[in-house]
């Protein structure tokens, strides 16, 4: 196929000639560009609403794409090193579903990290497909769980060779990445299809010396948060696919949940921000390693605190480090990573992106700029000065290996009862519990719960985690099966 121009923005070109038209709306939306809700464009402006537009030939359909959207895959897919990429609308939850969705059906095996997003173990709850957990290693000091060791995927795919899938973090949200051309390697073997959850990755594709792609690792699927890293708008994604792969198969799976009305909103923010990472994006990215290290530096010199890296390679549980994430354990000061989180905002007025039980991060992408930084260096050494206190008693690890009784599809639609928290000791949970984000959840429907983790769920609470899944809001009682 004949190289085609990253110059293009296809999508957006095609809303300009839109806009330009002039067009009398009798189609949805009910606004008609603005005009019959006049605080929208107060908030997002006339030319923001004015291009919040329903399908139509001129703009292609997101379900069937033929014009201006499948020429915004085929630069999208070009770009990234994929042999197709599909727009997604519905974040990268709507991506993991519609990868796990497109390879598992009911009794499926697919073998996966205990440490996964939520969106997973959702797709797994509707496919009816059976989890065989890899449950990583554990920093011991830093509390947080590790890659996919090669020996333990190795072992799981050797004693279940009818699994269809291997499923893979990478990066993990604290920037750990797997050998994931030898993972890749062992499940082709087997005739195993390779999924990645490469939400915090999309600059792998675009930077120098970065953790290899899941497309350059040979995989057969990845679900790329370009919202995150990539500077699209939120909630808004690309599913990449391999050569192997049926995308008019994975298209009818995107489209068995994904909406019918896509936003043009987002769809020309993927457009014009995956010209932009072509174009720019090997710059941007490092200039993003360049930051992140100097605040690395700068943070590890204030003391008490820990701004790991690449540091942490041991060639197996941390075979790679993405440089860009910008880590920081916070125990030995005597706080939470959720505690800093908080005083962060509320005392500082800087948002971060989220912070556990011994850890926070800070987001850093092509956005960012060295005055931000600094900011946030000062506040976090005159944190450790005013509030600064001792670590004895507080807990650490992320992570909890879970004991699996039942699939979450099984468990999920079982007959339930909802209990005490404190009441919930050896029964099978129903639900889901996680701090949010990440998302990883503590407990997922199907498995059992323990002493341990009912203290790390009450703990989390007290240290003020944001906590979801269950039912109850306040998150007090737990549905859990039915006893007979």
């Amino acid at each position: 196929m004949e190289k085609m121009t990253q110059k293009r923005a296809p999508i957006y070109e095609a809303l300009e000639r839109f806009r330009r038209m002039r067009i009398v709306p009798f189609d949805v939306p009910g606004h008609k560009h603005g005009r019959g809700n006049p605080e929208l464009v107060e908030l997002l402006g006339s030319k923001c609403v004015g291009i919040d537009v329903n399908s139509m030939k001129p703009l292609d359909n997101l379900c069937h794409p033929v014009s201006v959207i499948k020429e915004a895959e085929e630069l999208a897919a070009e770009a990234f090193g994929a042999a197709y990429a599909f727009l997604m609308v519905g974040g990268t939850t709507s991506s993991v579903q519609s990868m796990v969705l497109s390879c598992c059906k009911k009794g499926d095996k697919i073998i996966l990290p205990r440490n996964v997003h939520r969106s997973v173990i959702n797709a797994l709850v509707l496919c009816g497909a059976h989890p065989i957990y890899v449950n990583p290693d554990v920093d011991q000091r830093l509390g947080i769980s590790l890659g996919m060791k090669v020996e333990q995927v190795k072992k799981a795919i050797h004693e279940n060779p009818d699994a269809v899938a291997v499923f893979v973090n990478n990066p993990t949200y604290y920037g750990i990445c797997s050998d994931l051309r030898t993972i890749v390697e062992e499940a082709h073997r087997y005739g195993m299809q390779v999924l990645v959850d490469e939400a915090h990755g999309t600059h792998f594709y675009f930077g120098d010396s970065m953790p290899v792609s899941a497309m350059a690792a040979g995989a057969d699927m990845a679900s790329v948060s370009m919202h995150k890293s990539g500077g699209s708008l939120t909630q808004s994604s690309f599913l990449l696919i391999g050569q192997k792969v049926n995308s008019g198969h994975v298209r009818q799976i995107i489209n068995l949940t994904q909406t019918t009305s896509g936003s043009y909103l987002l769809l020309s923010s993927l457009d014009i921000s995956r010209r932009n990472l072509a174009l720019r994006g090997r710059e941007a990215f490092a200039r993003v390693v360049e930051l992140a290290e100097y605040a690395r530096n700068e943070i590890n010199q204030i003391g008490g605190y820990y701004a790991f890296s690449k540091e942490m390679i041991n060639g197996s549980s941390v075979y790679d480090f993405d440089a860009t994430k910008l880590s920081v354990h916070t125990l030995d000061i005597g706080l939470a990573g959720i505690e800093v989180y908080d005083i962060l905002r509320d005392e500082y007025d800087i948002q971060i992106e989220f912070g556990d039980l011994g850890n926070m991060l800070a987001y850093l992408s092509i956005g960012d700029r060295k005055q931000e930084v600094e900011r946030l260096v000062s506040a976090l050494a005159d944190i450790k000065r005013r509030y600064r206190k001792d670590k004895t008693g507080m807990l650490s690890q992320e992570y909890i290996s879970p004991t699996v009784v039942m699939t979450p599809q099984e468990s999920f639609y079982a007959e339930k009862e909802s209990l005490p928290i404190k009441e919930t000791r050896g029964r099978v949970c129903s639900e889901f519990v996680m701090c949010y984000p990440p998302g990883i959840p503590i407990l997922a429907p199907g498995e059992e719960i323990t002493d341990k983790i009912i203290d790390y769920i009450l703990y989390a609470k007290e240290k003020g985690c944001s906590m979801t899944g269950p039912e109850d809001e306040w998150i007090e009682r737990l549905n859990v099966l039915k006893e007979e």
